[in-house]
């Protein structure tokens, strides 16, 4: 099998009868944890106005994750350009090297509406749910921003206006030059310490095949996409991508794309540890904020609706559920038909114990299929 490093992303979920606090203290946990497994890179994402979601701060949490681990790469999937200056990004991310040394990785994220008129983005071809290659890619899922949504919400917050999502390729520029300590004003190069020579490894996230895996490309800058979030769009995405490519930061293309997965001891047992998922996806799509994580005698009892199980269908078929033999095989489809060389894995169950031993027992399989140990495959990064 080809080795393709496994890596965790973590929303620091909020459980049903726990508390924000409690959640964040299991992210570390789980970090330690998946460190000992073998797990290449630990990141942490971001979310705003989540019930559901301790994740609103993935700076701090990344700090915390770092201080708590050796070994294991740390870092954001990503930080969304928009929500936060690229001064303060770049700021953030050198403190966070200068305290925890060249482990730090950077996923910048576009995020906004454009300008009014600006030319709208192409919109995705309608098609059927297709398999490639043993690989489910779903229909694309039509997404929109209702005007009393979270999302909506959460952009006025946070100060967003429209066209701000144009801000992207200049702040990654600037981000770039003030890590490389080469961005001046008026003749004077300016440093933003701790930015200046800070060892952060730089990637860009994207779902479809638009400005951010062309980004990505033209720079020669190690990329994400996600069939975790957005199925439909990840060849899109990959494909893009590479043809955009040229040589800079990397001399070939690198992509690691997520999947979430549920591993139990049995295929039943995954399947219990599993339910729950679907309502929490809805909550998160509807634009009402994800729910905490319910339990699953709670998601027996609360069953979606015909209409709300449509609309995460493409979710719910993309999950991979099973045993570890079933998890493994699942993400060796996903490595072969996007060709990516890392693979980054997201775990959410209600139980924290059964969330870590997901992770452990996919973890072995996949040592094992390597015919390495797990810490072998991770230094292959």
């Amino acid at each position: 099998m080809t080795i393709a490093p496994l890596s965790v992303l973590d929303l620091v979920p909020v459980s049903a009868g726990s508390t924000a606090a409690e959640a964040l203290h299991n992210t570390v946990d789980l970090a330690q944890r998946v460190e000992r497994a073998g797990y290449a890179r630990y990141w942490l994402a971001e979310h705003h106005l989540n019930p559901g979601v301790a994740g609103s701060a993935p700076n701090i949490v990344i700090g915390a994750v770092a201080a708590a681990t050796s070994t294991i790469r740390v870092g954001s999937a990503a930080t969304l350009v928009g929500n936060v200056r690229g001064l303060q990004i770049a700021e953030a991310f050198g403190t966070l090297a200068a305290l925890y040394g060249p482990r730090i990785d950077l996923g910048l994220g576009r995020s906004g509406a454009p300008a009014p008129g600006a030319p709208k983005a192409a919109s995705l071809a309608p098609r059927e749910d297709e398999v490639v290659d043993g690989l489910l890619v779903p229909a694309p899922f039509d997404f929109r921003v209702a005007p009393g949504s979270r999302f909506a919400l959460q952009g006025e917050l946070l100060g967003r206006v429209p066209g701000d999502v144009e801000r992207f390729d200049g702040d990654l520029e600037l981000i770039r030059a003030f890590f490389a300590g080469t961005w001046a004003r008026d003749g004077s190069v300016v440093d933003a310490t701790p930015a200046a020579g800070a060892s952060v490894e730089l990637w860009i996230h994207g779902s479809t095949g638009g400005a951010s895996a062309r980004a990505a490309g033209a720079l020669g800058l190690p990329y994400g996409a996600n069939y975790h979030t957005s199925p439909g769009t990840v060849l899109a995405s990959v494909q893009a991508y590479r043809e955009a490519f040229r040589p800079g930061v990397l001399d070939a293309p690198h992509v690691i794309v997520s999947a979430d997965v549920v591993v139990g001891r049995s295929a039943s047992e995954a399947d219990e540890l599993a339910l729950g998922y679907g309502q929490w996806v809805h909550s998160i799509r509807s634009g009402a904020g994800a729910i905490e994580y319910p339990t699953p005698a709670w998601a027996r009892e609360h069953p979606l609706d015909d209409d709300a199980a449509a609309a995460v269908a493409d979710r719910l078929a993309t999950r991979f559920v099973g045993d570890a033999v079933h998890g493994a095989d699942r993400l060796e489809t996903l490595r072969r038909v996007t060709g990516a060389d890392e693979l980054l894995v997201t775990t959410i169950t209600h139980d924290h114990e059964a969330r870590v031993r997901s992770y452990e027992l996919l973890a072995a399989e996949w040592a094992a299929r390597a015919g390495s140990p797990v810490a072998e495959v991770a230094a292959a990064v």
